[in-house]
């Protein structure tokens, strides 16, 4: 099956075709390890994965490289207000970042470069622009990188080249979204770095956030590959800076498919730690939610499209998964004697399909989800009807197996743990269940006798918004 993706640099769907057949080299934006990552980091990290996942899927190797940037404005800053050597600061957060990415089930990247590892790649990337007559030292004694000497400055942010300021030049790693300038390669050590320096051929400094990835992404990817993603926030100035140094380098094309997914807001508005909606991932494993709860929220949004992050979209998720775990357990428990085979592989073929052909187009989630639901709905009806023998149970785990290949969160070999540390008896959930279809049904009568049930038995049940149901014990 052919698999397309949505390239920024053309603004339109293409057909996936590495350079390489059947292998895929991509370059991931990874942390700035200052602090903890926030739930809008890890959506693009659960992009990402998404991504890997599925070239991973469709029998592509893939080999990835993910970037630590241990070495900018921001990590000098914050590690010296905490009167802490730099490479001691950064340490706590590269390993608060693997646990997280452990946590929600993120596949590691082959290759994790720190910046601080690659100071001479960066240095002779530079003295290579400098041979191209594409960089310059000024009075500051920085080294900046001419875009005037890269007439294609802009390609990928569609930056009107009319409207720039000739000579203006911009020293800090992020600046506004609209100041088209020179931008910095290396930067001349000032007294607000302190001992955060290395030597150079134009003098003590440290090189600019831009350069590192372009080195890096090269060193382990060669000078052209695959794929490039990130944060739409990414897309200007930082990767139009990638490309510039890296084209005008090697004289020819860097990447040729641009990824990015959209911003993650909190209840509608922009996550800001002054609106109170700000949550690292720690925060919400600190509220009771798991990593793979957290996890299908983060996938569960077309990653071109911005995710409005909710705790009613976590309770929504929990519910997803309890159905994933209740449906494996009955499953387990299938001994129908004689199932309907052609019923079973029809639900089978048509749920594969749907989740495949959904998830080739640019990683369609919505396809995968209603491939997921569909497979549950059958699965649930033919046991209620004794329609599902063993080997039919068995072949439905193996799918919802196929499906978590890209998910990431099913963990359908662990089903029977949760269920039983969640202690509520098979028979209260099934109540609730059908009370749920006769809440649909507009029955209120037995809605209401099945809730009595269920108290009886010493349980709440709750509804969530979405058609789901919560069970809390009296």
């Amino acid at each position: 099956m052919e698999v397309s993706f949505f390239n920024t640099l053309s603004r339109r769907n293409e057909v996936f075709r590495p350079i390489e057949a059947q292998q895929v080299k991509m370059y991931t934006c990874g942390p700035t390890v200052y602090n903890f990552a926030h739930i809008g980091n890890f959506r693009a990290y659960a992009f990402e994965d998404l991504l890997r996942r599925t070239l991973e899927y469709f029998g592509y190797k893939v080999t990835q490289v993910m970037n630590l940037t241990d070495v900018d404005d921001k990590t000098i800053r914050d590690s010296r207000a905490a009167g802490m050597a730099l490479r001691d600061f950064t340490a706590r957060y590269k390993q608060a970042f693997f646990e997280d990415l452990k946590t929600l089930n993120i596949e590691p990247a082959e290759v994790y470069p720190a910046a601080t590892d690659h100071i001479p790649e960066m240095i002779a990337l530079i003295e290579t622009l400098f041979r191209k007559g594409c960089a310059y030292q000024a009075e500051d004694g920085c080294v900046y990188f001419s875009i005037d000497r890269f007439p294609e400055y802009g390609k990928l942010a569609r930056i009107d080249r009319e409207n720039q300021r000739s000579g203006v030049r911009i020293k800090n790693d992020e600046y506004a979204k609209d100041a088209v300038a020179d931008f910095a390669l290396w930067k001349a050590r000032d007294e607000a770095d302190g001992d955060v320096w290395w030597d150079s051929p134009w003098g003590p400094g440290r090189p600019g956030w831009h350069i590192e990835c372009s080195a890096m992404s090269m060193k382990y990817l060669g000078e052209s590959f695959d794929i490039h993603t990130g944060g739409i926030d990414n897309m200007f100035p930082h990767h139009e800076d990638e490309i510039a140094q890296s084209e005008a380098a090697t004289g020819h094309q860097w990447v040729n498919y641009w990824l990015h997914c959209a911003h993650l807001m909190v209840d509608g508005d922009k996550m800001s730690k002054s609106l109170g909606n700000f949550y690292t991932l720690r925060d919400l494993l600190a509220r009771g939610y798991s990593g793979r709860e957290i996890r299908l929220v983060l996938i569960g949004t077309h990653y071109r499209k911005k995710l409005n992050f909710t705790f009613e979209g976590l309770e929504q998720a929990r519910e997803t998964l309890r159905r994933v775990d209740e449906l494996v357990s009955r499953l387990e428990g299938a001994m129908a004697a004689g199932g309907d085979t052609a019923a079973v592989e029809m639900l089978l073929r048509s749920a594969q399909e749907t989740f495949e052909n959904g998830i080739a187009d640019d990683l369609n989630i919505s396809g995968a989800n209603a491939a997921l639901f569909e497979l549950l709905k059958g699965a649930n009806r033919m046991l209620d009807e004794n329609n599902l023998d063993a080997a039919g149970a068995r072949q439905v785990v193996a799918l919802l197996r196929r499906f978590d290949r890209i998910f990431g969160c099913l963990d359908v070999d662990h089903a029977a743990e949760r269920l039983s540390s969640a202690g509520i008896p098979p028979e209260v959930t099934a109540w609730a269940e059908a009370r749920q279809a006769a809440r649909k049904a507009k029955n209120f009568a037995e809605s209401d006798r099945l809730r009595d049930e269920i108290k009886k038995a010493g349980y709440l049940v709750e509804d969530v918004p979405g058609g789901a149901f919560r069970l809390k014990k009296l």
